[in-house]
């Protein structure tokens, strides 16, 4: 599915023009103008998959959330702006094939570890609790207690249930169990799952951290599934060969200046990997 057809920068001819008709002379920085420009990125043309990659510093996150506020679609995590950064946005030009839908959203590496961290929180407040809860299963056991009104009914029930019970067992009837229960991998594996719906535009910052490599195959196939089935069209800024190798996805290489797109064989960070294992493939098939 296409949602968002293309997106047209401002040129540096256009950028230069903005900068001597501006007034404002108090300002550290103009952030984003002469960023994609440097690098030749104009245009942007779309497919269900488009990545963008480059190393840090590329522009490809830039690139990602300029997008992101001329479509103006759903975020968490705040970014790196600057008071020229809804000026550029402004100045950019976008084709859409479709309207986008409401619930499109850029998911951020910020989002994922907020979310990792939100978890942490609950399971540190529910192991508190259950230290709590222990106590008071020793207390219920052991210690002596009189019925002296119908006031006192709810601790007696509570001392009848620590006496039929075991400790884990007291303790799982009155708290949820721990939300902790993955690694940090699979939790963040399970965020995309969880919020990547059907039927929406979808722009992915780097989705590979916190993944190790098997995790970011399994993300890598579930993401062409969205695209293939789901009818979610993905934007994604990355440099993990894994997620670059998605089948039929169009790639920009914002290494290279002017920028071009390239199979996801010929950029560097991959040629990178090749030649390193290529170099001791002997210790891998002779070992």
């Amino acid at each position: 599915m296409i949602y968002l057809d293309s997106i047209v920068f401002p040129s540096a001819d256009q950028e230069w023009a903005f900068r001597m008709g501006i007034t404002r002379t108090c300002y550290q920085t103009m952030y984003p103008f002469n960023v994609l420009s440097k690098i030749g990125l104009e245009r942007i043309d779309f497919t269900p998959i488009t990545i963008l990659y480059g190393g840090n510093g590329s522009g490809k996150t830039t690139a990602l959330n300029i997008i992101a506020q001329k479509l103006g679609i759903k975020r968490d995590s705040p970014f790196n702006q600057s008071n020229f950064f809804r000026d550029y946005v402004n100045l950019c030009k976008v084709q859409l094939e479709e309207s986008i839908p409401q619930n499109s959203r850029i998911i951020t590496s910020d989002d994922v570890f907020d979310y990792m961290l939100n978890l942490r929180t609950i399971n540190e407040g529910i192991d508190q609790k259950k230290e709590e809860l222990y106590e008071d299963y020793y207390h219920a056991r052991h210690s002596v207690f009189k019925v002296q009104s119908l006031d006192d009914y709810d601790e007696l029930k509570k001392r009848n249930s620590a006496r039929r019970r075991t400790q884990s067992g007291f303790v799982r009837d009155q708290l949820m169990d721990n939300v902790r229960e993955q690694s940090n991998g699979e939790s963040a594996s399970f965020y995309f799952k969880q919020r990547i719906q059907e039927d929406a535009l979808y722009l992915l910052d780097e989705p590979e951290n916190s993944l190790s490599a098997p995790k970011q195959i399994e993300l890598a196939h579930y993401l062409e599934e969205t695209a293939r089935f789901m009818g979610c069209q993905l934007i994604i800024s990355t440099h993990s060969p894994f997620l670059l190798s998605m089948k039929n996805a169009k790639i920009y290489d914002l290494d290279q200046s002017p920028v071009y797109v390239k199979k996801w064989t010929e950029l560097q960070n991959t040629r990178t990997y090749y030649d390193f294992f290529k170099q001791y493939q002997d210790d891998f098939e002779n070992p």
